[in-house]
Parts: C-alpha cells; sequence; structure tokens
C-alpha cells in the first residue's frame, strides 16, 4: 500500500491539481513527524504583481499559503482536506526566482486542524505570515 504522506505521493497530488501545476508548485520537504512541509513556487510572469516587476501577486501568495496548510495536514489526517478560513499577513514584496512556504500543523483535533504558514522569498526573507483552519475530515 502506497503511504499517503511519502514526499512522491505528495507531489503527484500536487500535480494532479490544474491549479497547482499552473503554479508551479514544487514539494521540497515533508516531515510527518514535525507534521510540517516546504513547498517551492517558481517566479512567471503570469504570477507578477504587474509587469516586469518582479514581484509575487498577493493573490499567489495566498494561494501558496492555503495549499501549504492543506499539505501539512495530509502528513497527520493521510487525505487532502477542506479549508475552513485562513489569514494572510503580507510582511514586505516577494521578489526573486522563487518563494517557499513552510506550514507547521499546530493542532490536528478531531474536527478541526490549525496550521501555521511562513513564507520567505529567495533571500530568506519573510514576505508573508498566515494562519489556516481546515476540517479533518477528509473531503
Amino acid at each position: 500500500m502506497t503511504d499517503p504522506a511519502a514526499p512522491a505521493e505528495l507531489q503527484k497530488r500536487l500535480d494532479a491539481s490544474p491549479f497547482s501545476r499552473f503554479l508551479g508548485l514544487q514539494l521540497i520537504d515533508a516531515d510527518a513527524a514535525a507534521a510540517s512541509v516546504v513547498i517551492a513556487m517558481p517566479m512567471r510572469p503570469e504570477l507578477e504583481r504587474l509587469p516586469a516587476t518582479g514581484q509575487f501577486h498577493g493573490g499567489a501568495i495566498a494561494s501558496l499559503i492555503d495549499i501549504a496548510g492543506d499539505f501539512a495536514l495530509i502528513l497527520s489526517v493521510g487525505d487532502a482536506v477542506p479549508t475552513i478560513n485562513y489569514r494572510v499577513d503580507y510582511l514586505r514584496p516577494a521578489t526573486g526566482r522563487e518563494i517557499r512556504a513552510r506550514a507547521i500543523v499546530r493542532r490536528a483535533g478531531r474536527t478541526v486542524g490549525v496550521v501555521d504558514i511562513e513564507v520567505h522569498d529567495t533571500e530568506r526573507r519573510l514576505v508573508a505570515v498566515g494562519r489556516g483552519c481546515y476540517g479533518t475530515k477528509p473531503g
């Protein structure tokens, strides 16, 4: 039986989503013991805030935060879970060849999970933080 939390399986899940493929998401790390994942999103012109600025659009950053939170919970519950709510605080413009989101599960309860997510740019500057609440019943 295939482990749904294995890095190769998680990447397959990312690749199965047309939206995640459009964003170019790549699983960098998955640590089941720490209930955390790191997902990278490369810069592309379609993700820029304004043409030729090299700045990631806030919507793309928010999507990365939501998806990283979901994938961190997959490590705990074994399947994709629905988003209940999430928030994003943008701290500085995100620039560079890619950004990375590190998501850490704070609690995976019977019905709700809480995940904290940090987004860093190529120079490891913190550009955004998020917190997501997800249902923990797969669906």
